[in-house]
């Protein structure tokens, strides 16, 4: 194993939201920043928008296989990309609510506190917000926490999405504008070019962690991005307290990267393999994993979208994640335990129809497609023990996903498709599992008891003084919104914390 002459003060291994809100932070202290990413910029082809190639040919995803439980293999639903799963994502940026940070009782069990609390993350969902463009409305979601106005107007919903507003309000519930970081407006890059959520933007115009994170870094002398560079293991002082090195794979060569600080930012899934596959005589059950909870208590959201259509009519849509309804994100009036969030899914197409149900006739799921209205259900996932990410012999790779608190998640949807129905003749529905990139969390928790927990509430692991896990493997819990503004937050509340105190939180 080759030692590399670069000598970097922080390595930060992961370019998405984590790594790349870390590094916006720390590259403001002058300190010589590397970071790792195992994957290479997403090429910008016509592909980019094919429903084809990202949903039929998994274009875009891992090659990697994965097991779960049973044996079964499977290809998961990674991306590993410059910007990391936001080149996929659908745009929303939804602060969590204040309760989420608190123990919150459910069916199956508690929803445990964070060791933190919104008050704590507010200023940085305020930074974060700015940073990635976010459109809303503030004032109009029923559970909104204390919040500033947002930095641009909501996108407006188009002429079909308002129709759907409208019907809901008459019912009762209060429809809001979705936060969504898209560069829309004025001068802005998007087109509403139809392939937003799942597909990569061709435009610039989807707030990513590439575009907004990365890319206005690599222009500074003290930041430098590898590419082709997947880490393998973490390397320990003879101690085994101090992270001393990194190994990585790059251009055919394993090589060994020196630094004083260590910031892993893999994905909620590979920073707890790389944490397990960092075993060594001093760390048994791998780094940062006295407490044995690495790999454990993994969520993944309830996710179940509905297909509500109407087939008179014919959905041109052209970016419809611009609705969403918390009416229910505390209970069911008559059922306090089935909860959730709902919101508009991107335009489902023929192919990914076809994607998921190959046996479906291409003109039956084109036309599906064309006449449909796509929503998206999401509940929280209660953290388990028993469900876990295990390395096995031979670097084999097993998922044993054990969702908590599924039956109320099916009361909610069940309620939300009877509401549809009193809209539309025929309502379909699709569950999404942990073979999609569902909002996979929780992996390297955090908390205050280092017996029960990986992390400190400032994301350092409280085995080692310079290895901080910034990513929503951090998560103790999942509340039902998308994570990517409160991974953002977080990372962008631990660098602030790591600028104030450098270069002493390289010596810690």
């Amino acid at each position: 194993m080759e030692t590399v002459t670069i000598k970097p003060d922080v390595v930060i291994i992961g370019s998405g939201v984590g790594g790349g809100a870390v590094a916006r932070q720390l590259a403001a202290t002058g300190a010589k920043i590397l970071i790792l990413e195992r994957g290479d910029f997403l090429p910008n082809e016509p592909q980019n928008a094919d429903a084809e190639a990202v949903f039929v040919q998994a274009r875009y995803k891992t090659r990697d296989e994965w097991q779960d439980q049973t044996g079964r293999r499977y290809r998961p639903g990674q991306y590993y990309y410059v910007g990391g799963h936001t080149k996929f994502y659908g745009t929303a940026m939804f602060r969590f609510r204040e309760s989420d940070f608190e123990a919150v009782p459910h069916e199956d069990g508690t929803s445990p506190a964070w060791p933190l609390g919104y008050h704590d993350l507010a200023p940085f969902y305020d930074q974060a917000e700015a940073i990635f463009g976010v459109r809303g409305h503030a004032g109009d979601d029923p559970t909104e926490p204390p919040r500033k106005a947002y930095p641009h107007p909501a996108i407006p919903h188009e002429p079909l999405i308002a129709g759907l507003a409208a019907r809901f309000a008459k019912r009762g519930l209060r429809p809001f504008h979705m936060p969504s970081a898209v560069d829309l407006g004025p001068g802005g890059s998007c087109r509403r070019c139809g392939t937003c959520d799942a597909f990569a933007c061709r435009f610039g115009a989807k707030g990513d962690a590439e575009m907004r994170l990365i890319r206005p870094l690599l222009g500074r002398d003290n930041v430098t991005l590898w590419t082709g560079a997947e880490v393998r293991r973490l390397l320990t002082d003879d101690a085994g307290q101090r992270i001393t090195a990194a190994e990585i794979r790059r251009g055919g060569e394993t090589l060994r990267i020196d630094a004083p600080l260590f910031i892993l930012s893999a994905g909620a899934i590979n920073s707890a393999l790389i944490l397990l596959r960092s075993a060594n005589a001093q760390n048994p059950q791998g780094i940062a994993n006295r407490s044995g909870v690495v790999g454990r208590y993994l969520m993944n959201h309830h996710l179940t979208g509905l297909m509500a259509l109407h087939p008179f009519g014919v959905n041109d849509t052209r970016f419809p994640k611009t609705l969403s309804i918390n009416d229910f994100y505390h209970g069911l009036p008559q059922d306090r335990a089935a909860r959730g969030n709902i919101q508009m899914l991107g335009n489902i197409q023929g192919p990914m129809i076809g994607g998921a149900y190959p046996w479906v006739p291409r003109f039956a799921a084109n036309l599906l497609g064309r006449h449909s209205i796509d929503i998206l259900c999401m509940s929280e996932d209660l953290p388990v023990a028993e469900s876990r990410v295990r390395l096995l012999e031979g670097d084999r790779v097993e998922v044993d996903y054990r969702p908590g608190d599924r039956a109320p998640h099916l009361r909610f949807v069940r309620h939300v498709r009877r509401l549809l129905r009193s809209m539309f003749p025929l309502v379909l529905q699709h569950h999404f599992g942990i073979e999609a990139p569902s909002h996979q969390c929780g992996t390297v928790r955090m908390g205050d008891d280092p017996r029960q927990s990986a992390l400190d509430g400032w994301c350092r692991a409280h085995d080692h003084p310079n290895l901080y896990v910034v990513d929503a493997g951090f998560f103790p819990s999942s509340a039902a919104l998308n994570p990517a503004l409160t991974i953002a937050a977080q990372a962008l509340r631990v660098g602030s914390h790591l600028q104030t105190r450098w270069p002493h939180a390289a010596a810690a």
